[in-house]
């Protein structure tokens, strides 16, 4: 058994043969990290497969991830300390006519905001995705309005959500960590 059938044993996606497409998707695509897809399938029908499965409407990305969370939270246990790491993506797909997307950091990119949070142990070793949020902004912002510390308050919030949906088989943490360098008690 393959470390990706492992971790997606408990992927419940309603047909046998999508769990199969998730555990070799998830396999090419580690063995290739950089890739895109087309670049990290083997051949055009597996790439047409992948695509397919993607576009699923029965199922969304929260759904494929879960049991990579669930053996997450079991790693998590088995550690006295954690650190969780988060971090904001842009997803920039400009130039591409995708319906639902929204402008980035520059107005004219068109895409999604990613925002993983990161399990792993003090001495770095990785322990996977604990939490995931994906959205857009509605508009552009008006500019200059921002109020100070705005983003600190953002990544407050983010950090808030993580404790909010702790898993309760781990340690409650001491300290919540964010990349803006920031700390905030959570206890």
């Amino acid at each position: 058994m393959s470390w990706a059938d492992e971790e997606f044993r408990e992927v419940d996606l309603g047909d046998k043969r999508r769990a199969n497409r998730v555990v070799r998707l998830v396999e090419r695509l580690a063995e290739r990290p950089t890739a895109s897809i087309p670049g990290a399938c083997i051949g055009w029908a597996e790439t047409q497969a992948a695509y397919r499965f993607l576009s699923g409407e029965d199922y969304d990305w929260m759904d494929i991830l879960e049991p990579h969370r669930q053996c997450t939270q079991t790693r998590m246990a088995a550690h006295a300390v954690v650190l969780c790491l988060q971090d904001t993506t842009e997803l920039n797909f400009n130039g591409q006519a995708i319906a639902g997307l929204g402008p980035l950091s520059y107005e004219a990119q068109r895409g999604m905001y990613l925002h993983p949070t990161f399990a792993v142990t003090p001495q770095r070793e990785p322990l996977g995705v604990l939490d995931a949020w994906m959205g857009r902004r509605a508009s552009p912002r008006p500019p200059m309005v921002r109020a100070r510390g705005s983003k600190r308050a953002c990544a407050g919030a983010k950090a808030m959500r993580v404790w909010r949906n702790w898993p309760g088989s781990c340690p409650k943490p001491a300290w919540l960590m964010w990349r803006t360098a920031n700390l905030t008690s959570a206890s």
